[in-house]
């Protein structure tokens, strides 16, 4: 909860800008310098002095490796948004019905792998950290391309789609069974007209534990749920040591990741937003590199000629 405050006071702050101009030449002169530069060599110049690089991504870079976002006119899954399964309530009220959605994202995930933009990030940080430099990489992603890719350093704020959590003890475990449940084998097709599979509750997805059986949930944050404290006092953490933010392929809109790269700004720090186009925040960042991440990250991240290579 410190973090949310925290951030709020620095956006407040930061949001003065053009309120205390008191002509409207000032007021220009304020938005004119707000615009963010697409000059890669700028860039290149403050990555090669960058020591500590955090890296906000979003739903953008996962779905170059074709992941569905299930977000906007399209993001249905049969006649459901995520918006309406990924809750506590729906898992009280059908748990069957979510872990089929849960299985299917699942099943999709092991088929796909890492873009360049993965890649990138995660090359970046092992060649960086032999350098005594550091790359710490944020996401609000669930579905562990970055951790697939080879990146270490990886702060997962929604939680992880290959992990489950028991209702009854609490335990959470990785689990990358496929299928997950035998009763959930050959379930979830996200198509309109397929029927719910109505699984028994005693036969989903059942803690490992000795002596429990409870049921377990996947290990993800859902709407109306507080993000983990310990993931975010982290977050905090790297936020404040930073001496570069790259945020990469988010729409800036969910938060309070949203609030991450502007309170990184209003303090000064150089901020580049890599995103098919601009969003909300893209006013307050010095760089904005529009188009595919896959396409615009790796020559950002390569090494620079100034780098010494041990």
């Amino acid at each position: 909860m410190c973090l949310f405050q925290f951030t709020a006071r620095r956006l407040v702050s930061q949001a003065h800008c053009g309120l205390k101009a008191s002509s409207s030449k000032k007021q220009k002169f304020c938005l004119e310098m707000a615009r963010p530069s697409s000059n890669m060599a700028d860039f290149r110049e403050v990555f090669a002095k960058a020591k500590h690089i955090a890296i906000i991504t979003g739903a953008g870079v996962s779905a170059e490796s074709g992941v569905p976002t299930f977000r906007g006119a399209g993001g249905f899954w049969r006649k459901w948004q995520a918006q309406e399964l990924a809750t506590p309530g729906a898992f009280a009220r059908n748990p069957s019905r979510v872990w089929e959605f849960y299985h299917y994202r699942r099943e999709v995930m092991l088929s796909k792998h890492p873009n360049p933009a993965h890649i990138a990030i995660a090359e970046c940080e092992k060649r960086l950290s032999k350098q005594g430099r550091s790359v710490v990489v944020i996401t609000q992603n669930i579905d562990e391309l970055h951790r697939k890719a080879g990146t270490k350093h990886l702060l997962e704020i929604h939680g992880n789609l290959f992990k489950t959590r028991c209702t009854s003890c609490g335990n959470v475990a990785a689990n990358y069974k496929s299928p997950i449940c035998p009763a959930l084998a050959g379930k979830g097709a996200p198509d309109p007209d397929t029927e719910d599979a109505a699984i028994p509750v005693e036969d989903l997805p059942q803690c490992e534990e000795d002596g429990c059986n409870g049921l377990l949930r996947p290990h993800v944050v859902w709407f109306g749920e507080a993000l983990d404290p310990g993931v975010l006092t982290a977050v905090e953490k790297e936020l404040d040591i930073c001496d570069l933010c790259l945020v990469v392929g988010t729409s800036s809109v969910v938060y309070p990741a949203a609030m991450f790269a502007p309170q990184v700004s209003a303090r000064g720090v150089p901020v580049a937003e890599f995103n098919m186009e601009p969003t909300p925040a893209t006013n307050r960042f010095r760089f904005h590199f529009p188009g595919p991440c896959g396409t615009t990250l790796p020559p950002a991240l390569a090494r620079h000629e100034t780098e010494i290579i041990s």
